[in-house]
């Protein structure tokens, strides 16, 4: 991970329990079950922190609330909030959400990702980096940010 860490002691919080989702098997052959809110959040919140072997979820980086969902428009917003209002792994926490969703959903759905408002310095610069197309594409072209941000959405081993 990162060698000098920004919040060294940061606050862990208790992970929430897991709601028992349908599986295809408990649908008909016809019936899809919507996208909701809390499956978002369950894509979310196991990605570990950058800097820590804690989830996003544990930190209070993200929390189900943080997630709006139009789900006639087909869009999503994330609203997550750093550790610390410097914390220089902001882009690389919302780029690790941006790609766990752009996998995990359709590829219908328009994603915002954003640092909750007054949460960060530099809230409008992270903002726009998140979710500016080509930028996103230049960051998943370098290896070493991809290394990181797959690192991030491996499995944990608890």
């Amino acid at each position: 991970m990162v060698s000098e860490l920004i919040n060294a002691n940061p606050t862990v919080y208790e992970k929430k329990e897991r709601r028992v989702r349908i599986t295809p098997a408990d649908l008909d052959e016809y019936a899809v079950e919507p996208i909701d809110q809390l499956e978002i959040f369950d894509h979310l919140r196991d990605i570990k922190d950058p800097e820590h072997p804690y989830s996003l979820e544990e930190l209070k980086v993200i929390t189900e609330d943080a997630i709006e969902l139009d789900a006639k428009r087909n869009y999503v917003r994330v609203t997550f909030t750093p550790t610390v209002e410097h914390c220089s792994m902001a882009t690389v926490i919302g780029l690790c959400l941006r790609v766990k969703l752009m996998r995990s959903l359709p590829s219908r759905f328009k994603v915002d990702i954003r640092v909750a408002p007054g949460t960060h310095a530099t809230e409008a610069a992270v903002n726009k980096q998140l979710n500016d197309k080509e930028r996103v594409a230049a960051a998943l072209e370098n290896p070493n940010l991809i290394d990181m941000v797959d690192e991030c959405l491996g499995p944990s081993y608890e």
